[in-house]
């Protein structure tokens, strides 16, 4: 495991300090105002941009399992498609075990006088907040996503642009979430931590097999040079 942690250094210690400071800004600033001051800066551009990427953990990882079983070694895309059922089936029974509101039945309780900036076309929840299954999910996938590439890459530097790519893509996913006002940043903040734990444990576990022949199979394998 010292060596998956030095390979991903980038995307840990970017992670890392993502979450401290999220936490921070939890620990400071009341919730209301945080989620304020978090969603209030709305235009055009940024509404269809996050309207849209927002989905993005709701269909991209299913084609990515698929791609990587086809292309890749099954091994992974078995790793891949772990980290994202145990990250979902973790969220939800949280999700069922808390019920949170969201933001716009919390604010609609504690400060009705405040209108939350929406999107149109955007179809709103209003329940099971904690933690933000959406951030979960981009999470656990773009992790996923940088452990495998940096694995089969030489180039440090490039692995740790790619990571450091992989991660962005990852924040952006949650901020969506209250960008749209569909969830709180203490939720992104718990679906951020469950993605990134759930992805290490299930590295943790399939890391024991990757000598073995079922885990380096390919559907479709890459043809060596001189192959006919």
């Amino acid at each position: 495991m010292r060596d998956f942690f030095r390979n991903n250094a980038v995307f840990i210690s970017l992670s890392l300090m993502f979450v401290i400071a999220l936490g921070l800004a939890l620990l400071f600033l009341p919730k209301g105002e945080l989620h304020l001051l978090l969603c209030s800066r709305h235009a055009p551009a940024r509404d269809i941009f996050y309207r849209y990427y927002t989905h993005v953990a709701e269909w991209f990882p299913y084609v990515l399992c698929i791609l990587i079983l086809l292309f890749c070694r099954v091994g992974d895309a078995a790793f891949v498609t772990a980290c994202q059922a145990l990250s979902a089936l973790t969220t939800q029974i949280i999700k069922h075990i808390l019920n949170a509101p969201r933001p716009l039945t919390w604010f609609a309780e504690n400060m009705p006088e405040i209108q939350l900036p929406l999107v149109d076309g955007v179809q709103m929840n209003y329940w099971f907040s904690f933690p933000s299954g959406h951030t979960t999910s981009f999470f656990a996938l773009f992790f996923a996503l940088s452990i495998i590439i940096t694995k089969n890459l030489s180039a440090k530097r490039v692995g740790g642009l790619l990571q450091a790519a992989l991660f962005a893509l990852a924040v952006l996913g949650g901020y969506s979430r209250i960008y749209l006002s569909q969830h709180f940043a203490m939720d992104v903040f718990g679906g951020t931590c469950v993605g990134l734990l759930i992805s290490i444990a299930c590295y943790a576990f399939f890391s024991r097999y990757e000598d073995k022949k079922w885990y380096n199979y390919r559907i479709l394998p890459i043809n060596k040079k001189g192959d006919r």
